[in-house]
């Protein structure tokens, strides 16, 4: 979607002349009116002829005499930099439903970053005939890449992401699944109605779920798989938390009831960034602006750790890979198999150095989106719409940072924003946009 941040498209699917800022750009836009460095303005050109840096570039791609480097035209294709977006969905995923990070969450980030891509390739593929108008300097148009490897490496990597979510259970599975549905369907048909910036929300919402569903299906093989005492059995995960137990697998729906919420704060911060980007290249009225701060505003407090947030109450409520400490083993009786049943789970409290950085992770996100929003309520021109949609976009990391640390997982909320500087050092190479 393209906005802030799940797959690909442009959120209105029309740029305006030169380049539109990509809804999965983490960085602020690169091309905004009057701005020094963009290629109107005859500073550093990040069109494939021109060099980030400000130094020679190629030949423009299309000259006869170019030299293409195909692996930098794919780069650019796939919107590399934007990919540190798309990690924080698995992890706070997981840590929403009360889990540690696992070997599901591994396959569920990778999962996730090929649909990602198959959304990028395919949303060029879908888009080709405006930009060779509107972008020519994209790969497909400069004829750089051919329209038929860009749809078929469409298809290979959400066969791919499919693949690793099958591997993470059927849960997992079921969720890719309707996550590349909307992939494709926003990039196809939904980019340019009004159901756009609903799809956008969903995917990101359902990325969040994959997460939870592949880390709580690792956590149940985990604990199935544990040693324990000879004449004793416990129930699966799920059993012993309230889930249906059937077997691993099975009660996902508990895990994905408890991670709603964040992926409820995720999918409401991508729609109202999405429809503030359908008016960017146009401008607009104050009121939008001032709904989307007025969104942001709710978010930043909902994702605020308090004594209130349920997920403060699921981060230690499982066992992670063997039993909890109070949990009763019961010997089987010879007829028949007696299943343990666990005592109600003490319910952690956070302490007050957790709590101020899951509230400092939530005012960096409130701060990051809100100011370029005040901006653009202020002065409703193009020029600061795109400003307000390159922070809505650069925020969604910190947000998923305050979901992780609103659940208690602090360190993963300190290493996701260790991607912000990744992203935009690459970002300098290679347009994310």
């Amino acid at each position: 979607m393209t906005a802030p941040g799940r797959f690909p498209g442009r959120a209105n699917g029309r740029a305006p002349a030169g380049h539109t800022p990509h809804m999965t750009e983490l960085g602020r836009p690169t091309d905004e009116p009057g701005r020094p460095d963009g290629p109107t303005a005859g500073g550093p050109d990040r069109s494939p002829g021109g060099n980030p840096d400000g130094g020679p570039g190629r030949s423009p791609a299309g000259d006869p005499g170019a030299s293409p480097d195909r692996g930098r035209a794919w780069a650019e294709l796939l919107r590399v930099p934007a990919v540190f977006s798309v990690p924080g969905d698995a992890l706070a995923g997981a840590a929403a439903a009360g889990h540690r990070a696992n070997r599901g969450t591994a396959l569920a980030v990778c999962a996730s970053l090929c649909l990602y891509e198959a959304g990028m390739a395919l949303n060029d593929w879908a888009d080709r005939a405006l930009d060779a108008g509107e972008r020519p300097h994209r790969p497909i148009p400069s004829g750089r890449i051919a329209p038929g490897a860009a749809l078929g490496a469409a298809a290979g990597l959400t066969a791919a992401g499919l693949g690793l979510a099958a591997a993470a259970g059927r849960p997992a599975l079921a969720t890719a699944t309707t996550l590349a549905g909307t992939v494709w369907a926003y990039d196809l048909w939904l980019k340019n109605t009004p159901a756009g910036p609903a799809a956008m929300a969903a995917a990101r919402g359902l990325d969040l779920l994959l997460g939870t569903a592949a880390t709580a299906t690792a956590a149940d093989r985990a604990d199935a798989a544990a040693p324990r005492p000879s004449g004793v059995r416990l129930l699966p995960a799920r059993a012993r938390t309230g889930g249906p137990g059937r077997g691993t697998g099975n009660g996902a729906a508990r895990e994905a009831r408890r991670a709603l919420p964040s992926a409820a704060l995720l999918a409401a911060h991508t729609c109202a960034v999405t429809l503030v980007s359908r008016r960017e290249t146009t401008g607009g009225s104050t009121a939008l602006p001032l709904a989307a701060l007025a969104a942001v505003a709710g978010i930043a407090r909902a994702a605020c750790p308090n004594s209130a947030s349920p997920e403060s109450d699921w981060a230690a409520e499982r066992p992670h890979g063997r039993a909890s400490r109070g949990t009763r083993r019961i010997p089987l009786s010879p007829r028949r198999q007696t299943l343990a049943r666990p005592a109600a789970p003490a319910r952690p409290a956070r302490g007050d150095a957790g709590r101020a950085a899951g509230a400092a992770f939530a005012a960096l996100y409130g701060a990051t989106a809100a100011r370029p929003l005040l901006h653009a309520a202020l002065n409703p021109s193009p020029h600061f719409y795109q400003r307000a949609v390159g922070g809505g976009i650069r925020a969604m990391i910190p947000l998923q940072a305050s979901l992780a640390a609103r659940a208690g997982r602090t360190g993963t909320a300190t290493a996701l924003l260790a991607l912000v500087p990744l992203a935009r050092r690459l970002s300098r190479k290679v347009s994310p946009t």
